[in-house]
């Protein structure tokens, strides 16, 4: 099964991760990883750490040669901002104390209001919550892109592929229909905030730009669209197996996600099942037989995915570090404060989507490798084809 662990602080010297369960035999393109951290790092709001880290992976273990061994996988990914940030982090403990910095071991002893900050601080019994934010840190998701990344190589054998796009930003929404973002990807990856509604897009920078003079932060909705993706991914018979609720976790475990829908999502609650249903009818020219006139169930139907495109909307909330910081308390006492302020971000919904499409890619290899099974690509992608043969004879003898 595949399975994903990561360390490292913001900070800290590097962030790590170990990727458990690729089948031997999948290539990996570099430069495709790469280009995908890339793809994290760039959008209309990110704040200035963006412009010091060039991320790259070091893979250190489970690929030779550009191909996956079977064992774990591990990358490492440093963070060049290591070097400003050694006297505040460092590992050992006869680290730089900060004296020849000033004393300046920036601790942060008055938590943001929506942040990990006091929660993590009473949890683990810290008076510095820096000992919370380095690792609660969005930051993290960067090892989270580049495990997401191979999961995508591997999606991509069996022909899946996996788009994100922005839907709002600030309160202003997109019009736009998931075919037009498929058929117009690449306006999605060129605009800064990754929408493919040109007018909708520039309403969102203006947005931001005014967030930004006036010291605050905009969250939004992002998309993420995954085609190709096999009928009996996932299970009805437990809970912990329903594919719906594998790819919801996954989505609010992003930092700053409050809310996930599916398809319609929220606003079928107010509508009438016949409205809602996607209905089916026989259709001799697909290879199943039949086709569902709509997908408002977003390609999920009992925990199955259904064979119609996975659509899965993520709700960010605005960032909670703001340079007009909100009131709180001080750690040391209790008494009164106003909340500390970090070098942040103003909105990180661009971000986010591409985040989103690694954890997606994540739990949707898992559920591949669950369902078709394998030691190595090549036996996967033997059982998957033999899979799809049954499909369409209704797992009786080929005609002839």
């Amino acid at each position: 099964m595949i399975r994903l662990l990561t360390a490292g602080e913001s900070h800290g010297p590097s962030l790590s991760f170990i990727l458990e369960g690729l089948p031997a035999g999948l290539r990996i393109d570099m430069g495709f990883v790469k280009s995908e951290l890339a793809r994290r790092q760039r959008g209309h709001g990110r704040g200035g750490r963006m412009k010091i880290e060039s991320d790259s992976v070091e893979f250190t273990a489970g690929i030779r040669k550009g191909v996956t061994l079977g064992s774990p996988v591990c990358g490492l990914i440093r963070n060049l901002d290591y070097d400003s940030w050694r006297h505040v982090m460092p590992v050992d403990a006869d680290g730089s104390s900060g004296a020849e910095n000033g004393g300046d071991e920036r601790p942060v002893f008055t938590p943001r209001p929506g942040h990990a900050d006091l929660p993590g601080a009473v949890k683990y019994g810290f008076s510095d919550a820096r000992n919370v934010l380095e690792r609660a840190s969005a930051r993290e998701t960067a090892a989270r892109v580049a495990a997401g990344a191979l999961c995508k190589l591997l999606l991509a054998e069996f022909g899946v592929s996996v788009y994100s796009h922005v839907v709002a930003i600030g309160g202003v929404t997109a019009v736009v229909s998931t075919d037009d973002v498929i058929s117009n990807y690449a306006a999605v990856e060129a605009s800064p905030v990754r929408c493919a509604d040109a007018d909708a897009a520039l309403k969102m920078i203006r947005r931001i730009d005014a967030a930004a003079k006036e010291g605050d932060s905009l969250g939004g909705i992002f998309e993420v669209v995954a085609t190709g993706v096999p009928v009996g991914l996932g299970s009805h018979v437990h809970f912990d197996r329903r594919l719906d609720a594998r790819l919801a976790g996954a989505i609010v475990s992003i930092p700053g996600v409050k809310g996930v829908e599916f398809g319609m999502g929220f606003s079928a609650a107010s509508m009438k099942g016949s409205e809602v249903h996607d209905e089916i009818e026989p259709w001799p020219q697909d290879e199943r037989g039949y086709r569902r006139l709509t997908n408002n169930a977003g390609g999920i139907e009992g925990g199955i995915s259904n064979g119609e495109p996975i659509l899965v909307r993520g709700a960010m909330k605005p960032i909670p570090t703001l340079r007009k910081p909100l009131r709180t308390v001080d750690l040391r006492g209790y008494g009164p404060a106003t909340a500390a302020t970090e070098r942040s971000d103003v909105c990180a919904v661009p971000s986010a989507a591409i985040v989103a499409e690694a954890m997606v890619s994540l739990e949707l290899a898992r559920a591949c490798c669950e369902k078709f099974g394998g030691d190595s690509v090549d036996e996967i992608r033997r059982r998957f084809r033999c899979a799809a043969t049954e499909s369409r004879t209704g797992g009786g003898e080929l005609p002839g």
